[in-house]
């Protein structure tokens, strides 16, 4: 069985991973909570972060993995889309050891390891599906033929789905990331208080834009003399439930025009438990199957990277040690 050892270091997550076969080893996540203070991620910040955590993490993933850095078959690292200047600190990491124990280097996208996510289980086998990939940075649908095999359906035309929760929570004064505490507010929020736009919902094509529900928040935020927390939670109710409208329409549209027969769910606003009931319904209206990634696969991580290694691994596939970092690195 190939032992495949894999750093991810695209945003502010300093990440290793072991994994040998279909088993995980180890998975070791580092995360920045310094960012907080600025609203959003600082890269000179996020980069001098991943020199400081990433030898403490490979050393710790070796150690709880129990194996040497001689036994690791091959090394990867995202190579992008990503902060250039943290996607080159796990980049080199991961071609230095490459080189120094004389093993093949993968470099791999980092939406491709959202992507296969949701089969990190059982034989890891990759079956036809339509993926919805939802982050911070990333609003995609992909038809998924076959490993290394895929159609653009859709994206963001502008804001991606977690950029808009981040923004909109920063509107209402929360820290950053902002998602998980506005699905916490709207848990107890009326989502039918406040009539938000669904861009896009009808546009004939499978592409999102959430820049317009956005000001629409920051509109209705103005408008209000005073904000109590009701009206804070029913705000983050009403745009969460704009959000995830759109993506759970427009992911069965692709799917009906794609005739598939799964839909798979990825990225870091897949945990949020309101998409993933929602589309959990509606999966179950249309007579398909819905897989999602593990809530600790969601979120940056470098098991997904290890594991979307392991599978062009086996496939013959590996990156020269030459290989830049791509920080616009499309999918397809």
């Amino acid at each position: 069985m190939e032992t495949i050892l894999a750093i991810e270091t695209s945003c502010d997550e300093t990440a290793v991973a072991l994994l040998r076969g279909n088993e995980l080893l180890a998975s070791e996540v580092a995360s920045q909570t310094e960012h907080e203070a600025y609203g959003g991620v600082v890269p000179e910040v996020a980069s001098r972060n991943h020199l400081l955590h990433g030898p403490r993490l490979l050393e710790s993933a070796v150690t709880k993995a129990g194996v040497q850095l001689s036994e690791v078959d091959a090394f990867a690292a995202t190579a992008g889309p990503g902060l250039a200047s943290s996607l080159m600190i796990g980049a080199s990491m991961a071609k230095g050891l490459a080189l120094g124990f004389a093993k093949p280097y993968l470099a791999v996208n980092h939406l491709e390891g959202h992507l296969l996510s949701p089969f990190f289980t059982g034989d890891f086998q990759i079956v036809p599906n339509v993926s919805l990939i939802v982050s911070g940075g990333h609003t995609l649908l992909v038809e998924v033929r076959s490993l290394g095999d895929y159609r653009i359906l859709g994206r963001t035309l502008d804001d991606a789905a977690g950029e808009a929760f981040d923004k909109v929570a920063k509107m209402l004064g929360f820290g950053y990331p902002g998602g998980p505490e506005i699905e916490r507010q709207a848990l107890s929020g009326h989502a039918a208080r406040f009539e938000f736009p669904r861009s896009m919902l009808d546009s004939g094509d499978h592409n999102f834009s959430f820049s317009g529900l956005k000001t629409a928040v920051r509109y209705q935020i103005a408008k209000l003399a005073d904000i109590s927390d009701q009206t804070r939670a029913d705000l983050c109710a009403s745009f969460q439930g704009a959000v995830v409208e759109v993506l759970v329409t427009k992911a069965l549209r692709a799917v009906r025009e794609c005739r598939a027969k799964l839909v798979t769910v990825s990225g870091g606003v897949s945990r949020n438990g309101a998409l993933r009931d929602q589309m959990s319904a509606a999966c179950d209206r249309a007579g398909v199957k819905l897989l999602t990634a593990a809530p600790e696969l969601c979120t940056d991580n470098a098991a997904m990277i290890a594991f979307a290694a392991v599978l062009h691994f086996r496939a013959g596939r590996s990156s020269g040690v030459t290989q830049e970092i791509d920080p616009n690195l499309a999918l397809v």
